[in-house]
């Protein structure tokens, strides 16, 4: 009994005090992690994979392009979040974009705004305004500090966990097999991917604001995302329900959803959007 109130009140202080609200979205989240650890961890990483005899980063224009487009969003996010009252949320960062050559279609972005692209992306990227979608998209999970939240959260389901061994203690070894597994796919399925799904969506919808800010038009993410579709229609996906993204169909449409908030961005010439 002694362990579980331990547990029980460690989860549920956690939960408790740990709770911020995501800028724009303002949806509520957990994120207990230190952010600060966070970005000194993750340029250890970044200079690492950098200085690693196996990457090679690029020099050229290509590599200017994404350097003055990330540089643009980075800008953009960087004022707005200064002048609405979020510069806490980003403190600390130093933004770094390069270019690395790899059949990869990947890009993504680290806490503290260290960011990469693959060569394997800018095929279906094509222009401007398609890498400013993917950078958008990879600097917004940054922002949202979806890192943090991610390990936060399964730290608490760790606790969960350990919440149901010590009530199941005195079951049968088989008993207790048989409800850690169930509590297993639970998780997994009912609240660790679902939330990571949701951390997709709101990185598209944050992304789509802030490549407006830095003047690139959202509506060329629908094709972006259309383009990213087509070029992964060959490989072999989970159903929605056990996949950490969201099913294309769902992005696509909910992209479209929020391109009107989107574009007041995009139509104003203060950072502000436009009512």
């Amino acid at each position: 009994m002694k362990k579980i109130l331990v547990y029980g009140a460690t989860v549920a202080v956690l939960t408790l005090y740990s709770c911020s609200t995501v800028p724009l979205s303002g949806r509520n989240r957990i994120s207990f992690i230190d952010e600060g650890e966070m970005q000194v961890a993750a340029a250890q990483s970044y200079n690492t994979l950098l200085k690693s005899p196996n990457t090679k980063v690029l020099n050229n224009a290509e590599s200017a392009r994404v350097k003055r487009i990330g540089q643009k969003i980075a800008a953009a996010v960087t004022q707005y979040m200064n002048a609405n009252g979020y510069a806490e949320q980003i403190k600390g960062f130093n933004w770094e974009f390069n270019l690395i050559e790899s059949k990869e279609v990947n890009a993504w972005c680290m806490p503290g705004g260290k960011v990469a692209v693959y060569t394997g992306i800018l095929p279906v990227t094509k222009d401007d305004a398609g890498l400013a979608t993917v950078m958008g998209h990879e600097i917004a999970h940054a922002v949202a500090k979806h890192s943090s939240e991610r390990a936060s959260k399964a730290a608490l389901a760790e606790g969960v966990g350990g919440l149901l061994g010590a009530a199941t203690s005195g079951k049968s070894s088989g008993t207790q097999q048989i409800l850690n597994q169930v509590y297993g796919i639970g998780a997994q399925g009912f609240y660790l991917l679902p939330n990571s799904r949701t951390q997709e969506l709101e990185a598209d919808h944050l992304g789509l604001i802030f490549m407006s800010m830095a003047g690139y038009n959202p509506s060329n993410a629908v094709g972006f995302w259309q383009r990213m579709a087509s070029a992964s229609a060959n490989s072999a996906k989970p159903p929605e329900f056990l996949s950490t993204h969201p099913a294309d169909g769902t992005r696509i449409a909910q992209i479209q959803k929020d391109l009107p908030e989107a574009q007041r961005y995009f139509n104003s010439t203060s950072g502000k959007p436009i009512r």
